[in-house]
């Protein structure tokens, strides 16, 4: 039940800004899409997600074409979280999260016991049940990115992609989330998440996939990728590839 992105391209007002990028989001994985701003991760990720189709390539689910999926199969499939997604609506909390149970619901049902329980799980596992009643136009950066978590985990996808899931989270809130995608992760969901943070990216996934100019220019086990030939190529920089001493994982830091 991969999803599978064979040779796709995307362009934006003429310019290809992703370029043949071969990947695919496994089943039971976490994988870190890496790179510089402008790099192709958001457009990927988009295009991954179904928003828009490639120009070239093709994206496929258990073989099947992606983009011949109906829309409301395909959002049972997939859930997606951006990394500003707003909205102008007053609305409460419980009902941006609710609306993740619509690829579930048929024209006539009211919210059924099922619709409930997940929307709850939802609230409960992003860790904001304290403010469901809360105006979401009242929240914080960091608040409403959660929001949208738990709106993604209330649709029930097998497959969950993140577009900068830390962004404006602090400290506790960022190991926190991705303590939480690990446990997904773990119940069998697969998740491709972007990432600026290369030391969060070494530490919770099991593959990283580094974009560069929009095309794949390593992709591997963190400790094969994250090194300071690779950092230094693709960001401009000096990093030193150290080793966590708790977790094993690599730690970079920078000079």
């Amino acid at each position: 039940m991969s999803l599978v992105s064979s040779g796709t391209s995307v362009r934006l007002g003429g310019r290809l800004v992703v370029d043949g990028v071969d990947l695919a989001v496994e089943p039971g994985t976490v994988t870190a899409l890496i790179g510089p701003n402008g790099a192709g991760k958001s457009s990927l990720i988009r295009a991954l997600a179904g928003i828009r189709r490639p120009d070239a390539g093709r994206i496929t689910y258990e073989n099947r074409d992606w983009s011949g999926i109906p829309r409301k199969e395909r959002a049972r499939i997939v859930a997606l979280v951006e990394q500003d997604a707003t909205t102008e609506l007053a609305l409460p909390v419980r009902d941006v999260v609710a609306l993740g149970r619509t690829p579930h619901a048929s024209l006539l049902s009211g919210e059924s016991a099922e619709d409930s329980a997940a929307i709850s799980s939802a609230l409960a596992s992003a860790g904001v049940s304290a403010f469901a009643t809360r105006d979401f136009s009242t929240l914080s950066g960091g608040e409403r990115q959660r929001v949208q978590l738990a709106r993604a985990l209330a649709q029930e996808p097998r497959l969950l992609l993140l577009d900068e899931p830390t962004n404006h989270l602090d400290v506790s809130a960022q190991l926190s989330t991705l303590a939480l995608i690990r446990s997904l992760a773990a119940d069998g969901m697969g998740v491709l998440t972007a990432l600026h943070d290369l030391n969060l990216a070494a530490s919770f996934a099991d593959t990283v996939v580094v974009l560069s100019g929009g095309r794949v220019v390593a992709s591997g086990a963190p400790a094969a990728v994250l090194t300071s030939q690779i950092i230094g190529d693709v960001y401009g920089v000096t990093a030193t590839v150290l080793t966590h001493p708790v977790t094993g994982a690599p730690l970079i830091a920078f000079s």
